[in-house]
């Protein structure tokens, strides 16, 4: 495998963190973080950046999605540290015309942000884990499913594991839920505390058998708030922070072929509070936090290729 590339572009976008991160039909799209800022596109083609329309309201800490002509966000968070609150409805963003849109409404008593999200090939998206109050309180091991087309709404079981600041990613008939933290634990005590918080378990839910398990192999070196992206068998969990001021730069790699983690290339620039997303063979990573918490907020991106037999 190659090491991660730091792509020269013409432009960069604004800088953000807990802000998602994209592909969709050729582009990359960098959108939400802390304020209220522009959407970001990279052409990978033309290696540059342009701003289109923000969102109608401050958004962060999501696991975006694709839904058809549209990149949904549920499980995300608006407001200020550390009382932020989750949104009541499905927020979704169209490339092709550059417009807002608020979908479904998400049940009141399941309404949380910083959660793991993930598109299934039955159709249903599927939200795990979360936190109700910002930083403040309330970190859940919810699992939810809403159908994109009618907005049904179903309660599945929990997770092993409350954890929030984690992404999720499915292999084959498994979706695995996995790094994060329980920021909730320290329920207004403690903000620095928060951050020693991680969790090593990772929670797989069989769809076949529509039931959780913690898988033997923890994950090898605990973060919170990093990049996740699945290629083929394998998911790949970059950067992130936790108890140390320096974030991470690392790349953890598990394979679904042998059941275990490894470490591949590290990030030439260690961030976290970002989103990864699959173009071109490559994962690509950008913006993101370059220390623990919220400064200094980055504008770079890297990508790195995939070789074909890892696909």
């Amino acid at each position: 495998m190659s090491n991660w590339t730091t792509v020269n572009c013409n432009g960069e976008p604004s800088c953000r963190h807990e802000n998602g991160f994209a592909a969709f039909e050729g582009k990359l799209y960098l959108f939400g973080g802390r304020r209220v800022q522009p959407v970001d596109i990279f052409d990978p083609v033309s290696a540059t950046w342009t701003a289109a329309s923000p969102p109608p309201m401050e958004i962060h800490h999501f696991q975006p999605v694709i839904v058809g002509k549209e990149i949904w966000l549920l499980g995300t968070m608006t407001g200020e540290f550390p009382r932020e609150t989750p949104l009541s409805h499905v927020l979704a963003y169209a490339p092709e015309t550059d417009e807002w849109h608020f979908r479904h409404e998400i049940p009141p008593a399941r309404r949380r942000g910083a959660a793991g999200c993930v598109l299934h090939t039955d159709g249903w998206i599927y939200l795990v884990g979360g936190i109700v109050d910002g930083h403040h309180s309330g970190t859940q091991a919810w699992f939810d499913r809403v159908h994109p087309e009618t907005g049904d709404w179903e309660i599945l079981p929990d997770a092993p594991n409350k954890r929030d600041h984690a992404p999720c990613a499915i292999l084959g008939h498994k979706l695995y839920f996995f790094g994060g933290r329980e920021t909730g634990r320290h329920n207004g005590m403690d903000y620095d505390g928060l951050f020693k918080a991680t969790i090593a378990d990772v929670d797989v839910y069989d769809f076949e058998t529509c039931a959780w398990s913690v898988h033997p192999e923890p994950l090898p070196i605990e973060t919170a708030a990093g990049g996740a992206a699945s290629i083929g068998k394998s998911i790949y969990y970059v950067g992130g922070e936790a108890h140390r001021l320096e974030v991470f730069s690392e790349m953890q790699i598990f394979s679904e072929a042998n059941e275990k983690w490894s470490l591949g290339p590290a990030l030439n620039r260690a961030r976290h509070g970002t989103n990864c997303c699959v173009h071109d063979g490559k994962i690509w990573i950008a913006a993101g936090s370059g220390a623990r918490g919220g400064e200094p907020e980055l504008t770079s991106l890297e990508c790195i290729e995939i070789p074909l037999g890892s696909q």
